[in-house]
């Protein structure tokens, strides 16, 4: 039952009451225009209550709603692998001291851990930072990758007691990996956050995620703690927990990134809506392509889609006698296309967009797919292009999909 009550004072002062059969909550507009909520009765059992304070402290404001599909299961995962990597960092820890000849409490290895992950890990951070372009278009499998780095750099540290000599070594060599993990782990944070914004809500997400990692993170350090005091109080202990925590950790974010549907153009998404356009005349949405995506191999070349490869360079992609050619089959656009012996090249303009992308896609698929020499087919394939893409477009952005741009990895464009 709702009511709306109207005061006699300012326009703005607006109040309503909202009651279900256990609360009752009065909701107003104040005379400065802020809004308020006031819970007058309230007979939800405690567990209820609970469970609203819960969901109120660590997801965004108005979840479920408020973000896109696959956030729940991206933020269990993400629980998982903060809790798995926080107890891993204490094993390795306590691992490195042993080998540099300390004989530490558990209480003193989680104290010394943010001391050491912040020592040796410059110089991979500097090596990582060069490779942005690359992690905005898969940030996926960079975010993989970043993991895998680190829990790599975490092993080579928990196995550091078995050759004393070379302690310093493992510990750099581990810490460089670990840096790498670190650049790696945060650039891809923003795409994969603004996949599941809905609503312009980003930084309540990112606020809510580092709320989730922070608890985790704590949990898992208590876990860690717990784990050097018995289990792992022996290096064959370690040997046995440190796998078994690192391959939690990585298939944690592997189901991550697996939940997060990311809307932006590459190389690969864009194939697989040519491939999917093809086949069944229909467009994926960015959710139905999620479980689809390779995050092992993203390069890979898709035949249904004209084995298509972006980001050579134009001298190396096209022979300088068939630029004028391809010019005048192409006028206007901003795509270049040369078909090759394993795949077909196509070179993008400095201000191409993800439509121009798209554009090229689906010409060389066209062509590719008639029998007869790809270059007799370029004309044809063209002008299939220009009368599908009026249709094709619209509903590719009502899916969800970004057009404005393309993220090949690679930045290597052209311009006459």
């Amino acid at each position: 039952m709702k009511s709306l009550t109207e005061n006699n004072a300012p326009l703005s002062s607006v109040s309503w009451t909202e009651t279900s059969d256990t609360v009752s909550r009065h909701f107003f507009f104040q005379s400065d225009g802020h809004f308020s909520v006031k819970v007058l009765d309230d007979s939800r059992p405690i567990v209820h209550k609970m469970a609203e304070s819960f969901v109120n402290q660590f997801f965004p404001s108005g979840f479920p709603y408020s973000v896109n599909e696959g956030y729940l299961r991206y933020t269990q995962f993400r629980a998982l692998q903060h809790f798995s990597s926080a107890a891993l960092s204490v094993l390795s820890t306590q691992s490195l001291l042993y080998a540099a000849g300390l004989r530490p409490t558990p209480a003193q290895a989680t104290a010394v851990s943010w001391v050491l992950k912040d020592g040796m890990q410059h110089v991979g951070k500097l090596i990582c930072s060069n490779l942005g372009a690359r992690m905005d278009s898969e940030p996926k499998s960079w975010r993989i990758l970043a993991d895998v780095l680190y829990d790599l750099g975490t092993g080579l540290e928990i196995f550091s007691p078995l050759c004393p000599p070379l302690f310093l070594e493992t510990a750099g060599l581990g810490n460089f990996a670990k840096g790498m993990a670190v650049v790696a782990a945060r650039a891809t944070r923003l795409p994969i956050y603004s996949s599941f914004a809905k609503e312009g809500n980003l930084s309540d997400l990112f606020a809510k995620g580092e709320a989730i990692s922070t608890v985790f993170n704590v949990l898992g350090l208590g876990a860690g703690i717990q784990l050097v005091s018995t289990v792992c109080s022996s290096m064959q202990g370690k040997m046995i927990v440190g796998p078994i925590l690192s391959i939690i950790h990585v298939y944690s974010v592997s189901q991550e990134m697996r939940a997060a549907p990311v809307n932006t153009l590459n190389p690969q998404r864009t194939a697989m809506i040519v491939e999917e356009f093809l086949k069944t005349g229909k467009v994926s949405s960015p959710a139905d392509l999620r479980y689809k995506e390779n995050l092992l191999f993203p390069g890979r070349l898709i035949k249904d889609a004209g084995n298509v490869k972006v980001g050579r360079e134009l001298h190396k992609a096209i022979k300088p006698s068939k630029l004028k050619e391809l010019k005048e089959i192409f006028p206007n656009e901003k795509f270049l296309l040369s078909y090759g012996n394993k795949w077909t090249d196509m070179v993008l303009e400095q201000n191409a967009s993800g439509e121009d992308a798209l554009r090229g896609w689906l010409v060389a698929a066209y062509a590719s797919s008639e029998s007869s020499v790809f270059e007799q087919n370029l004309q044809d394939a063209y002008e299939k292009m220009k009368a599908v893409m009026p249709s094709l477009l619209p509903e590719l952005q009502a899916k969800g999909w970004h057009t404005d741009r393309f993220l090949d990895g690679k930045g290597i464009r052209f311009g006459f």
